[in-house]
């Protein structure tokens, strides 16, 4: 794609990055053909190669968001199967993350709309204030039906039936290795997932160290930023991510264990988004120790076997498969321990969730998780198997079916407790 940026503004990083970005396009419009949006909507403006235009157009003539463009970049699930699908290897990533950016500085949203993406942001990515929302939503969701505004009606849909008790083991602390040590890893407890569902992390902390591994909660570490950084809030999601790369810098580990992929996209990316701070260094090295829970799982190697013979439909969360390109590891580790595994037709689509997208988008929200729904209970499984709480909740929203984490599986298949859901 030629571009006209002038040089005054190729000096500036951002814009130079999503230079590079717009002239690797070739307009050829593969990524239609497996982008969520465009397969629901039907609209070019709602396909990456058609949001590409857009964002060209805003950037290049240095010109405020308007609402058309909004519009189509908030449709934007930003699940990145267009870079999976992408034969010329356009980051669309960066390029959306950059558009985000720009349109939270120039464009000033209606102020009901402003109310609402402020307070996710204010309670989202903290733990405490979180558990509190999801308490108040429960006691207010027999009042559903007199909510005027479907995005307060999703956030009130969001509250589980049961709100788990805090967990200790997401204080901070360091956990002895079970067996000889092998490795001194960090395990990032994220902020989200702490009040939705904590048996994550307590799968993952007896499976470690059953595996001989120092698991380590690190003192200061907390949300990655992601949450607001898909905001276009770009200081608020650098503050959580600084603080991370402090702590876990500080904490001296071999690696850094993410069980939320969500959050895992984000910490690899740690490097470009420092990339002109003065953290660049600690940054990079952050990032190239990040390794998802079954990344690092397929090196140990667990001896596991299932305890029961069931069927496990797998869902591949978008930011696993597409994100980190991680789509083997977490089949193989669960059919090595002997469970059988299905996939989904069409498993490479969106199932919705996307960080707070079902949030402020339920309406294609809602119809991503239907479809996704249909396909996983098309495989008559005995179970859901997914490796992102986002997902998790999207689709136990939906179906009658248990939906569990692939750590929960692999923890009870090596000697761990029965999963919660199975119960």
């Amino acid at each position: 794609m030629q571009t006209n940026f002038t040089e005054d503004q190729l000096k500036i990083p951002a814009l130079q990055r999503s230079n590079e970005i717009l002239r690797s396009c070739v307009h050829c419009g593969f990524c239609t053909a497996t982008c969520p949006t465009y397969q629901v909507l039907g609209d070019e403006l709602d396909s990456p190669r058609g949001r590409i235009y857009l964002i060209k157009d805003m950037l290049e003539n240095d010109r405020p968001a308007d609402a058309k463009t909004v519009k189509h970049i908030d449709r934007c699930l930003s699940c990145l199967a267009c870079m999976t699908t992408c034969p010329s290897g356009v980051h669309y990533m960066h390029l959306v993350d950059h558009a985000r950016a720009h349109i939270e500085a120039t464009y000033k949203r209606p102020l009901f709309e402003r109310i609402l993406r402020n307070t996710l942001a204010r309670i989202l990515p903290y733990p405490g204030r979180f558990r509190l929302a999801l308490l108040g939503a429960k006691i207010a969701r027999p009042f559903r039906a007199l909510v005027p505004d479907a995005r307060l009606r999703a956030m009130l849909d969001m509250a589980p039936k049961t709100i788990p008790p805090v967990s200790r083991n997401d204080d901070p602390q360091t956990f002895t290795p079970a067996s000889e040590k092998k490795m001194r890893v960090a395990l990032m407890t994220g902020c989200a997932q702490k009040a939705l569902n904590t048996d994550i992390n307590d799968a993952t902390i007896r499976l470690l160290t059953r595996l001989g591994c120092e698991v380590v909660v690190a003192d200061g570490a907390g949300c990655c930023g992601a949450l607001v950084h898909h905001m276009g809030r770009e200081e608020e999601s650098h503050h959580f991510a600084s603080a991370n790369i402090q702590a876990w810098t500080a904490a001296d580990v071999d690696a850094i264990v993410i069980n939320t992929s969500g959050c895992g996209t984000t910490v690899k990316d740690y490097g470009h988004m420092f990339r002109n701070a003065p953290m660049a260094e600690d940054a990079a090295a952050i990032s190239a120790k990040a390794m998802d829970i079954t990344e690092l799982l397929a090196k140990l190697e667990p001896k596991a076997e299932a305890p029961e013979k069931l069927r496990i439909a797998y869902h591949a969360a978008c930011s696993l498969q597409h994100g980190q390109q991680i789509k083997a590891a977490p089949k193989t580790l669960l059919k090595s321990a002997g469970f059988e595994v299905v996939e989904p037709k069409d498993s490479h689509l969106c199932c919705g969730s996307a960080g707070t997208y079902n949030l402020m988008q339920p309406e294609i929200s809602s119809e991503l998780k239907s479809r996704k729904v249909k396909t996983l209970e098309d495989k008559a499984p005995d179970v859901i198997a997914a490796g992102n709480i986002g997902c998790m909740m999207q689709i136990g929203s939906g179906t009658d079916v248990p939906v569990v984490h692939t750590v929960e599986l692999l923890d009870w298949a090596t000697g761990g407790p029965r999963p919660l859901a199975l119960r």
